[in-house]
């Protein structure tokens, strides 16, 4: 039986994704490691709304960062990202909590 705070944390990453705009990030971090400002130009929503959403993501552990000079680059946190074996992260399209997975549709 997996433990309390498996549990707390495969819910904390399902509440972060129980938003349109935070999946709609996540998706698109299918294709791979973006800073905000890409994202936000390709979500076609403000910066600072992507930001917020972003940091939430960010907290439930379901993306990671990484400083590049004065960019932040956002990409899906590897123990989320279900990637099986001779797969790319954007074929996968799986995103594993540890108590369950989520699958996205191919666009």
């Amino acid at each position: 039986m997996k433990k309390k705070r498996e549990y707390e944390l495969c819910a904390g990453r399902l509440k972060a994704l129980a938003d349109p705009d935070r999946l709609r990030i996540v998706e698109q971090l299918f294709t791979g490691p973006t800073n905000v400002s890409d994202l936000s130009e390709t979500l076609g929503e403000e910066i600072v709304k992507v930001s917020h959403h972003l940091g939430v993501l960010r907290h439930a552990e379901v993306v990671q960062t990484e400083k590049q000079g004065r960019f932040v680059i956002y990409s899906l946190h590897p123990d989320v990202a279900a990637v099986g074996k001779g797969e790319s992260i954007a074929q996968a399209r799986r995103i594993d909590f540890g108590c369950c997975s989520v699958e996205l549709e191919s666009k």
